[in-house]
């Protein structure tokens, strides 16, 4: 274990040098960009490592195994961000520990969310598509989506509307992807000015994210290393 929180220290550091020297080489001020550590496929015993490390924020993409690690790690002061596509008869379930959904890409998932956080309130970013209308897989919705999109999340009793998320296609230049995002979120802040956050970037984009205007980025690999344990 001492050799695995070694192994997780050093790698951290060098993803938050990265994510200092984007923020100092974007003329952003220091601190202004948040890291989500993207746990999937490594075990509870990371997580936990990770939180004596100072991690706060911790992504996850697949319903059963965030649900599963966020219980066994109740005891500690974490943010749980859920960032994977989402289905509507799994959102309910969801909303129950997520802190941050992420990956809200249509109207069907609204109800569910607002219903099964209940008491809770629940942060939302509305996941934007940065692919071509004809890609394959696409995932996100179109930014002519997103207007009816937030609304309905803003009408929503149990949840709050904070931003919006992208990932940058396959087989493009992130910069130049990220660059679309930028100006959909310049469009998006005039109707919601409150939500802020833009969740972009990832372990080998992330410098092109903040440059354009990421406040969190989702590292999952540069910290944990490899995902050999892929079910």
């Amino acid at each position: 274990m001492t050799a695995r929180r070694e192994e997780l220290a050093a790698n951290l550091a060098g993803v938050r040098a990265r994510i200092a020297a984007a923020t100092a080489a974007a003329g952003r001020p220091d601190g202004e960009v948040s890291l989500v550590v993207v746990t999937k496929f490594f075990p509870a015993s990371d997580v936990r490592l990770l939180a004596g490390l100072g991690v706060t924020d911790v992504g996850e993409n697949r319903h059963q195994e965030a649900e599963e690690k966020a219980a066994a790690s109740a005891d500690l002061p974490l943010r749980w961000h859920y960032i994977g596509g989402l289905q509507s008869n799994k959102a309910a379930a969801v909303a129950a520990y997520a802190d941050v959904v992420e990956s809200v890409d249509r109207l069907k998932l609204v109800g569910p969310l607002d219903r099964g956080a209940a008491d809770r309130q629940v942060d939302v970013l509305l996941q934007v598509s940065l692919d071509g209308p004809d890609a394959d897989g696409r995932a996100g919705c179109d930014p002519s989506d997103l207007a009816s999109l937030a609304a309905a999340v803003a009408a929503a009793e149990h949840l709050t509307l904070r931003g919006l998320m992208a990932v940058a296609p396959l087989g493009e230049d992130p910069a130049t992807a990220f660059g679309r995002l930028a100006a959909i979120r310049t469009t998006f802040l005039e109707d919601h000015p409150e939500a802020t956050v833009l969740s972009a970037g990832m372990s080998g984009d992330l410098e092109e994210a903040v440059a354009a205007g990421a406040t969190h980025v989702r590292v999952g690999s540069a910290i944990l290393g490899s995902r050999v344990n892929v079910k």
